[in-house]
This record gives C-alpha cells, structure tokens and sequence, in this order.
C-alpha cells in the first residue's frame, strides 16, 4: 500500500510540473520517513556524503574545458585535420563529420557541447558541398551523440558513481564501442556519398592545417594517455583538460580574452546547478534502496521471470530503448542504474560491460522523440523544424542500432581494453 503511494506521489510531483530534483528529493524524505522510519535529517547526511566524492569534480572541469574549446578555436582547428585527411575519400566531408564528432567528443565529455561545436561549422560546408539537408542534418546529429561513448565521457562518470564500478574501467571500456560506431557511420556516409563528392590530396593543405591544430590534436592525447597510463585520475585529467584548454586558447591561440572567462564560468554553473542537485538527491534515494535491499529483491523476482542471460540482455535492451524516448540520459542512469546493474551481474554480465551498454542504448536516446536532446539542439543551429530533424536521423537510428546488438552480444567489444 505504501508503495502504490509512493508511485502516485511521483505521478502528482510530475503532474504539476515539478523539476527532477524535487521530485527525486521528495522521494527520498517520504520513504526514509514512512518506510524506514529514519529522520528526514538523514537525507541531509546522504547529501553531504554525495557531494564529498572526488570524481564529482571531473563533470564541471569536463564541462569547462568544452565551453573553453566552443567559445575559443581549438574545435575549428580540429575540424580542419579532419577536412585535410577525409578529402580524397567519397563523401570524406561526411567522414571528417564524424571523425570530428570522435576527437571533440573525447575533450568536452558532452554530446550537445559536441553537436554545437562541429555542426555549427561543418554543416553549412556540407551543404556547400553538395549533400542535401536530410544527410547533413542526420550525419551531424547523431555523429553529436558520440559525446557520451566516446571516453571521457559525463554519463560514464554518473553511472561509475551510481553503480560502484570503476570511471577508469569504464573509459577503457568505451573505447572498443566508439570504434565500432564511429566505423558503422563513416560506411553508411560512404554510400551516401553525392556524386563528384570525392575531392583530391593537397599535402599543403593537410600540413597546414595540422600546423594550426596540432596542439588541439594532442589534447585528447594527453587527457586519454594521462588516464590510461594511471599518470593521472579521472578527475585529475579533467583539471589538466581545462588547464591544457586555458593555456591554449589565452597563451598561444589567443582566441579568447581575460574578459571572456566569467561569461564561461557563468554558462558552465548554469548547466551544472540542476544535475548536481538532481544527482545527490538520487544517491540518497540510492542508498535508502541499499539499505531496504530493494535491488536485491528485485533480482529474485526476475529471476524468475526471466531465465537466461540471452533474454535479459534483450528485455534490457528493449526497456533502455523506451525509457530514452521519454527520459533524459542523466535522469534513466541515476535511476535506473542501481536498480538494473545488480540485475546484470545476477545474469552473468560484466558490470563494465553493461555500463556501457546501457549508456549505448540511451546514446540513441538522444535522437529519439519527444525527449531526444540532440534534436532539439540541432533544431536550434541549423534552424530547421523539429520535424525535418527527426526525419534526417530515421536511417542513421538503424546504424546505430546494429552497433548496439554487436555490443551487447559481442562482450569483448567492450572489455577488450580492461
């Protein structure tokens, strides 16, 4: 009886249009209350508790260091490498496309940030070069969610924290998927490619252009290598990020002034209020379903309900895909995430592995209606019509669909590098 209160308090909370963070709040104050009869004040305990990890510090440098790299030249420079390297191959704008996607996505963390960034540039010379609207469009938006697989990435640090496995393990599991997607999109883009696409080698042009960006090529170099070597942390690697990205755009680009900077730290805490508020709040509610060991009761329903690892994985697949319909990244992770990975470990998979492969499902989450970010935001920068940007993405959902079945059935996609 409780607990069918619970759902119709969560229903009411949405109903009347109140934000995440307070419905996730309210949630947690009302079950530590009735449920386990704790004091509310424990939700304050829990908040402390949360807002103390280390690793929560990576998200706001992450999301710096990619505002300093839009609002300065880096991007651009990096787009450059990719015209120069791509032109003699058919539809090589295409490619440099998503290939610009990939390295902007492995600085900033963050698929819109990275949806901005390119597409902003690359897709008015797309147009100019003969691709229609449709595959401009569609290339750019889902090459924009790149930004959550590509490691680092903001989503993989949220469900480390929510799930308890290790960012470092789950960077490196990345790795493996982002391959395998980005060479997905670059083989449809070569047979979409219009006709006189293919353009000619100009090694002048490509040593130019590597000139200008060469310290914009190396910064993914030195966040990943930092990582991967154990030279640095997580988090640490997001504060060499935006040192690396302030020496860059003040000292040697000079690209971006002193009176510049509060203007990105207002637009970086802007962003930020609202997901650390939202994400302490979900690991006080986190930890209340620990202590009411609700996941572990809930492994023994489905246990038998489902009995293979082959129909979990599916039933997963297919419930990850519904909820990116309708509910943001952020929000499916810190609540699904602690429910879902004792689950998995129960059917025998990999937590790494199925990190990754419940942040793959909601990659696609973000060009998918009605909530699908990316196509909002890439509604706004190409100024066309909802619409038109949903249709642009149908074909490409397809692409990374079969990246997703390979993925979730091919384990050593993901755990190759861990």
């Amino acid at each position: 009886m409780i607990w069918a209160f619970v759902f119709v308090l969560i229903i009411a909370l949405i109903l009347v249009g109140q934000p995440l963070f307070v419905i996730m709040g309210s949630i947690a104050a009302f079950c530590y209350h009735f449920i386990s009869e704790e004091s509310i004040n424990i939700v304050i305990g829990d908040i402390f508790y949360a807002a103390n990890k280390e690793i929560l510090l990576a998200i706001p440098l992450f999301v710096l260091a990619g505002q300093l790299m839009t609002k300065g030249s880096i991007a651009k420079r990096l787009i450059d490498i990719a015209k120069a390297a791509t032109a003699p191959i058919p539809s090589g704008l295409a490619i440099a496309s998503v290939l610009s996607c990939a390295v902007f996505a492995a600085i900033s963390g963050s698929s819109p940030v990275t949806l901005i960034a390119v597409g902003s540039i690359l897709y008015p010379a797309l147009l100019q070069a003969g691709y229609d609207k449709k595959m401009a469009m569609g290339m750019l938006s889902v090459g924009g969610t790149l930004g959550i697989i590509v490691p680092p990435s903001i989503p993989m640090i949220i469900f480390a924290i929510m799930a308890g496995v290790s960012v470092v393990d789950l960077f490196k599991a990345g790795i493996g998927p982002s391959i395998v997607l980005i060479g997905l999109l670059c083989v449809y883009a070569l047979f979409r490619a219009p006709k006189g696409s293919k353009g000619t080698w100009n090694t002048q042009e490509f040593l130019t252009s590597l000139k200008r960006g060469i310290l914009s090529l190396f910064m993914p170099v030195v966040i990943l290598g930092g990582i991967y070597s154990g030279l640095f942390t997580a988090t640490e690697s997001a504060a060499v990020a935006v040192l690396y990205a302030l020496i860059v755009e003040f000292g040697i680009h000079r690209e971006l002034k002193l009176k510049d900077l509060p203007k990105l730290f207002e637009e970086t805490a802007g962003l930020l209020g609202t997901l650390f508020l939202i994400l302490i709040l979900a690991m006080s509610f986190n930890k209340f379903m620990t202590y009411e060991e609700i996941p572990q009761n809930l492994v023994a329903y489905m246990s038998a309900m489902i009995t293979s690892k082959i129909t979990f994985i599916i039933g997963v697949n297919i419930l990850l895909l519904i909820v990116g319909c309708v509910m943001d990244i952020m929000s499916a992770i810190l609540v699904l995430a602690p429910i879902l990975t004792p689950m998995a470990i129960h059917y025998g998979m990999n937590p790494v592995h199925f990190g990754v492969m419940m942040i793959v499902n909601l990659e696609i989450g973000y060009i998918t209606p009605p909530i699908g970010i990316n196509l909002f935001v890439a509604s706004g920068i190409f100024k066309e019509n909802l619409a038109s940007v949903i249709k642009s993405v149908i074909p490409l959902l397809f692409v990374l669909l079969i990246g997703l079945i390979l993925i979730s059935f091919i384990p050593a996609i993901s755990l190759f590098a861990v």
